[in-house]
């Protein structure tokens, strides 16, 4: 399952990795805390959408996303 990043208010196109709670390898279940992200106006964290795998990560701790780009793939 692709970990995306939602919609995050109006104004707010991307935001910044902070930190990931888990690495690439690492089982995790829905709704743990999977990364930390910061906007201009909000640190917040986006819990897993399922249980699984970490396979893939795709941006590091201080990267910035933009809505709607994959994060993470959780087998």
């Amino acid at each position: 399952m692709k970990v995306v990043l939602p919609e995050l208010g109006e104004g707010i196109e991307s935001a910044t990795v902070s930190y990931w709670f888990f690495q690439k390898g690492e089982k995790v279940n829905e709704k743990d805390d999977l990364v930390e992200l910061t906007t201009d106006k909000a640190t917040f964290n986006l819990p897993s959408p399922c249980a699984g795998t970490l396979t893939e990560v795709f941006f590091e701790e201080g990267s910035t996303v933009n809505i709607g780009e994959t994060l993470a793939i959780i087998d």
